[in-house]
């Protein structure tokens, strides 16, 4: 309390430095803050959006901050004389009363108009004392560590805390102007026409599903969803390569990168290593099949292919990460460090339901997915990137006669239909026809069963069940299960019947 008198008055000259560390403050800020809006109530709206009494360094700071919000949100008018009554009479600043505290603060305000600045300046400084602290609790946890404290969960921890920080309270948000929003949509358009294709969004590499969807839209969650051995992961598989593949930068004025085609693509696989993943790839790209590379039954010749291709996909800015059980926490500050490092313009998660919430424990599975989906929606927003996030399917679609998923079929469906931009279904029928082969080549239904398989072998149909921008539908896709590669039907590298 002396401390605000003292910088009220002039410090005395033959006064001894402190001979510690001051944590970070400006008081003159507060005093200037609290003086505008007690003369002028509206300097509360300027930063009452991202400005908490908790950000005040000096204590009776806060409770002048808070009782004016309080004040100010019920209608009346907060000033010296209204404010006083809820603070303590008795208590003192210096040589003042609180209620000559107050009066002076209102005298000394000059205008409102730098309120905004002054309270991001507050709030800059309070988010470096709380740097300071998760800083030091850190060192002392590391130092004294509990034996039933490893140091990854300290890691986890300084991750979860610092996630925190950088969420709450953040004051660049709030309304947009129109014609601001008007700007960004021509920009976009006019990206669209110079890229590839003329998409709005970021190409699949899939031109049946592009010309649906117009790309991959950015802050999109896109919900991939099919029951196992549809093909969901290599189908996401192949599109997180394709955008990388094609990725090609330009320089913007600011001398950052920004992708022309294609994009940098995070993979998280929480199911798969990052070997198999990329043994996946390599298949796709070689075509041998993956069955064969694990097992070493390849020749020379699918060596050399092997190793050529490896070499070509060294340059290709596809980042994994093979966590297992991650928490959306954590996939959001390692999303941010991947942005801020090498650049990011997708995301793809396989598969939500192996993921955790922030909390520690959650009996409720329903609202842990909940909060899965609320987040990666709220990422997708925040980084500017689509996030292609995989989903397993209830099993009542076994129980049905037409397989064909829908929307209610997905697990804990509620929060990801809803949260979901785009939902789009993964369905071969070739699998369950291929499930009724006759156990018998002379059983009458043989002949017909024949027929069904040759219709929809090597086929898949991508349902495009929701999309908030564009219209719904099926999307008829070739997929060669033996290197698990989706491409468009009219690509001229699809041969269905081929051996190898």
């Amino acid at each position: 309390m002396n401390e605000a008198a003292r910088r009220l008055a002039p410090i005395a000259k033959d006064q001894a430095e402190s001979q510690y560390r001051e944590a970070p403050n400006n008081l003159e800020a507060e005093q200037a803050l609290l003086g505008a809006i007690l003369v002028n109530n509206d300097a509360f709206y300027r930063v009452s959006d991202f400005l908490k009494p908790v950000h005040l360094n000096e204590p009776l700071h806060r409770r002048i901050f808070e009782v004016a919000g309080d004040i100010i949100r019920m209608g009346k008018t907060a000033n010296p004389v209204t404010i006083k009554t809820f603070l303590k009479a008795d208590e003192k600043v210096g040589d003042m009363t609180v209620a000559q505290y107050l009066a002076r603060l209102a005298s000394e305000a000059v205008s409102i108009i730098n309120a905004e600045d002054y309270g991001r300046a507050i709030y800059d400084l309070a988010l470096r004392r709380s740097l300071i602290t998760i800083g030091e609790d850190m060192v002392n946890i590391a130092y004294d560590a509990p034996l039933d404290m490893p140091p990854q969960s300290q890691i986890e921890d300084a991750e979860r805390r610092l996630f925190e920080l950088a969420e709450t309270g953040r004051y660049d948000g709030g309304f947009q102007a129109f014609n601001d929003a008007v700007a960004l949509a021509i920009d976009m358009a006019g990206q669209a026409f110079e890229r590839d294709g003329h998409l709005s969004g970021i190409s699949s590499g899939i031109q049946s599903l592009d010309a649906r969807m117009g790309g991959l839209q950015r802050s999109d969650l896109i919900v991939l969803a099919g029951r196992p051995g549809m093909g969901k992961t290599s189908l996401a598989t192949n599109i997180a390569y394709n955008i990388a593949a094609a990725y090609e930068s330009e320089i913007q004025a600011d001398g950052s990168m920004k992708a022309k085609n294609g994009g940098v693509v995070g993979f998280y696989s929480l199911e798969m290593s990052s070997e198999q993943l990329a043994t996946r790839i390599i298949s796709e790209q070689t075509e041998v099949s993956s069955s064969k590379i694990r097992r070493g039954e390849i020749s020379e010749h699918d060596f050399e292919k092997l190793v050529a291709c490896s070499q070509m996909m060294q340059k290709v800015p596809l980042y994994i990460d093979q966590t297992g059980g991650i928490s959306i926490a954590q996939l959001s500050a390692r999303a941010r460090r991947l942005k801020r490092q090498r650049g990011l313009d997708c995301l793809v998660v396989d598969y939500i339901q192996l993921m955790t919430g922030s909390g520690k424990s959650s009996d409720n599975r329903v609202q842990e997915i909940t909060q899965i989906t609320t987040g990666l929606k709220a990422l997708g927003k925040e980084l500017n990137v689509p996030i292609i996030a995989l989903s397993q399917l209830s099993r009542q679609v076994e129980s049905r006669e037409d397989k064909r998923p829908q929307l209610s079929d997905l697990r804990e469906s509620g929060s990801i239909e809803q949260d979901a931009d785009v939902v789009l279904f993964v369905f071969r029928e070739e699998y369950y026809v291929k499930n009724m082969e006759p156990r018998d080549e002379f059983d009458p239904k043989y002949e017909e069963w024949k027929q069904t398989f040759e219709k929809v072998k090597g086929t898949a149909d991508v349902i495009i069940a929701k999309q908030r921008h564009g219209p719904t539908g099926t999307v008829k896709l070739a997929f060669q299960s033996e290197f698990t590669r989706f491409t468009d039907l009219a690509d001229p590298s699809f041969t269905q019947y081929e051996e190898h």
